[in-house]
């Protein structure tokens, strides 16, 4: 493997990490679609908006870092998809920044739009944010209308767009897709476990825990429905590969399950992964265990890093187009320049910092509002 090669693999790596802490953090989003279920008080919905509102930057900073990594790496597909399904990325920006206002004036003396209107904007994050990602993810496998032509960048006359997507839709088209729907809807599910799972952690109320406890139950069912019918989808489905040496595209019949069987070292991170959420899942509906949320959370991001890198890896097409065959994207077509790739690289070694920034960010935000208080910080959301 030569250095371009292996920055490529490295560059996809740390977007699939990246992507797998996102749905992971996601729990924001559950959390903020039970507000009602879960908080059947005004003090109830205010403790959830509190736990939840210590965490939602971290989710929303994550979402920027994964398509900041896009646009540095993989430029092309950068390109590709947020310039030609701008409709979809749109609405997935648009319910992330009313949940960012909310959190800010949901508590504010005398705001304009009233304490409802800004909770209402919150579930509406908490529905529409895990599935519109999760469809849009599931583009990945499903593949888009778009095509592809370099030449076009040297015609002075007329369009030098590379990439043209080729419906009017500009990316809703996947809405009408049941496979996406399917992985838009385990991660909606899987959200909801994953906020259940921190109520469990978080909460000392018997009675919101009792209710976390019994509602986990119920949407561990809908994930696992959904996400098995799609992961059984991709075992059995077609793929695009890519010929490292010319560059053509062509179908290969179980592409997917042929790049678990080549690459073991992903499929056994994937195994780790289901059997991590599955351990969450049970430990959290039969005893309400408060360990719940890092068995299930571990387990979502070894299952999603799996998944994003059986999408990349292995000489495959990670953006099939439907349009032209020849225009599917893969790390090998759509990467950034050597030169950017290492420049990038020598950045990535701060990762470990931001990580361990993360973590304190994490604990210090997860004190109670008393100490919190002491220190004259604001006391909620």
């Amino acid at each position: 493997m030569d250095t371009l090669s292996l920055l490529q693999h490295y560059w996809w790596f740390i977007i699939s990490l990246l992507g797998a802490l996102l749905v992971f953090l996601l729990f924001v989003q559950g959390g903020q679609g039970l507000l009602y279920v879960m908080g059947r008080t005004e003090a109830e919905r205010d403790r959830i908006a509190d736990v939840l509102g210590r965490k939602w930057e971290l989710t929303f900073t994550t979402l920027v870092t994964f398509g900041g990594a896009f646009f540095a790496s993989f430029p092309l597909f950068y390109s590709t998809s947020f310039g030609g399904a701008f409709y979809v990325w749109t609405a997935i920006l648009l319910v992330f920044v009313v949940q960012a206002v909310s959190y800010e004036y949901r508590r504010k003396p005398a705001n304009v739009l009233g304490l409802r209107t800004y909770e209402a904007f919150l579930m509406l994050n908490g529905v529409a944010g895990p599935l519109l990602l999760g469809v849009a993810v599931g583009t990945f496998f499903t593949g888009a209308e778009f095509t592809v032509d370099r030449m076009n960048i040297a015609d002075l006359g007329g369009n030098t767009s590379i990439s043209q997507w080729a419906t009017p839709w500009h990316g809703l088209e996947a809405l009408a897709d049941p496979r996406n729907l399917l992985l838009g809807a385990a991660v909606f599910a899987l959200s909801r476990v994953l906020a259940l799972h921190f109520f469990l952690n978080n909460f000392a109320d018997e009675p919101m825990r009792r209710r976390a406890q019994r509602l986990s139950g119920g949407y561990a069912l809908l994930f696992l429905t959904a996400f098995l019918a799609f992961f059984g989808w991709l075992l059995c489905s077609d793929g695009r590969t890519i010929d490292p040496a010319t560059g053509a595209v062509s179908l290969e019949p179980y592409k997917y399950l042929h790049n678990l069987l080549a690459m073991p070292i992903v499929a056994a991170v994937l195994l780790a992964g289901v059997a991590g959420v599955l351990a969450g899942i049970w430990s959290g509906w039969r005893s309400g265990s408060r360990r719940a949320i890092w068995f299930s959370g571990a387990g979502t991001i070894l299952a999603v890093l799996a998944l994003l890198l059986i999408a990349g890896w292995n000489d495959t097409c990670y953006y099939p187009s439907l349009t032209d065959m020849q225009s599917s994207l893969a790390i090998t077509n759509s990467s950034s320049s050597l030169f950017t790739l290492k420049a990038m690289s020598v950045v990535s070694l701060l990762i470990p910092f931001v990580v361990a920034y993360i973590w304190y960010a994490w604990r210090a935000l997860t004190r109670p509002l008393a100490e919190r208080a002491d220190e004259g910080q604001e006391q909620g959301y």
